[in-house]
């Protein structure tokens, strides 16, 4: 059966012959074979990818079902938001490399965060975002409920609150398409992002619970489950954008399983692929190859594997527009 591609990615299949780009290619067909054959894929999201508006190609990864699950960090999960209530408001600074420190207090001063050559708007984008989360973790707390962060995040969404606030296309936002879809999140170490800053305020405050939101370690729970009951057949895939705890928590699951829950027919990873500009160096595990995660029981010497050595902005959604076959 002939598959019809759009331009995008028969621009790749012609140009990216060799090096990172045949990687990249190799990665697309790998993932696109994967799925094909049952597999399920996790994509896991660091640095800051939904201030890059990786939600343009994701969000569709979403719908059309390429995605069975998301680990993301903090910052990911409230920065699609933010993109979505205040895309308008954000600053571009083309010249980064070239500002001064008191450039940057500059930008401080005029409540404006940088990442890269992007700046958030603080009065936009985190209070309006923290004026009505607070709310929903209220009443969380009041009634003694307990919830994961993104089931928080999915609740502010649906409840159609924002829907005033929306700037950009809805179409766009990923975080909007996973809530719309109820997509299985887990967001490792949530208190390492704004939102995480906010609610910690609260409790020292005395306002709210720390036990209102569920942790990390329920998080893990709740994965291992989750693989356990999805990891038959062709198994679950890996695919790793940047480095960082987005990907080191969850690729963990299988070797715990394995170890120390002494599940001794847990498949591994059925395939891994990482695009990321670290450096392979002493120590670093993000920049570490694929094989190394063969000793700790999270590869198996079959699984497929793909390294892209490249910056993920630019990479991910050429991959993703090979599956999606644009």
């Amino acid at each position: 059966m002939s598959i019809t591609r759009g331009p995008i990615s028969q621009f790749i299949e012609k140009n990216y012959r060799h090096f990172n780009a045949a990687a990249l290619m190799d990665a697309a067909k790998g993932y696109e074979t994967h799925l094909l054959e049952g597999g399920k894929m996790m994509v896991t999201l660091a640095g800051a990818m939904s201030t890059a508006e990786l939600g343009i190609s994701l969000a569709e990864m979403i719908r059309q079902d390429k995605i069975a699950i998301i680990s993301c960090t903090g910052a990911n999960l409230e920065e699609d938001i933010m993109n979505l209530v205040a895309h308008s408001h954000y600053k571009r600074v083309p010249n980064y490399r070239d500002l001064s420190p008191q450039d940057e207090w500059d930008l401080l001063e005029n409540h404006y965060n940088r990442v890269t050559d992007t700046c958030i708007p603080e009065e936009e984008a985190f209070r309006r975002l923290q004026k009505h989360i607070y709310q929903i973790w209220k009443d969380a707390d009041d009634k003694g409920e307990r919830f994961f962060p993104h089931e928080f995040m999915y609740k502010i969404l649906l409840s159609g609150e924002l829907e005033q606030y929306y700037e950009i296309d809805p179409a766009n936002s990923w975080m909007l398409a996973a809530a719309q879809k109820n997509l299985p999140i887990v967001v490792p170490g949530w208190e390492d992002s704004t939102m995480g800053n906010i609610f910690a305020s609260y409790v020292i405050k005395n306002q709210i619970k720390a036990s209102t939101m569920k942790s990390g370690i329920e998080y893990m729970a709740w994965l291992a489950d989750w693989y356990v009951k999805n990891s038959e057949g062709k198994g679950i895939g890996f695919f790793q954008i940047g480095g960082g705890i987005a990907g080191d928590f969850p690729i963990c699951v299988v070797p715990m399983l394995y170890q120390d829950m002494e599940m001794e027919n847990i498949p591994f990873w059925s395939y891994f692929c990482q695009i990321s500009d670290s450096t392979t160096s002493y120590g670093s595990y993000s920049g570490a190859v694929p094989n190394e995660k063969i000793t700790w029981g999270k590869l198996d010497i079959d699984t497929p594997k793909f390294i892209v050595e490249s910056d993920a902005t630019i990479v991910a959604p050429l991959i993703f527009a090979w599956v999606l076959k644009q």
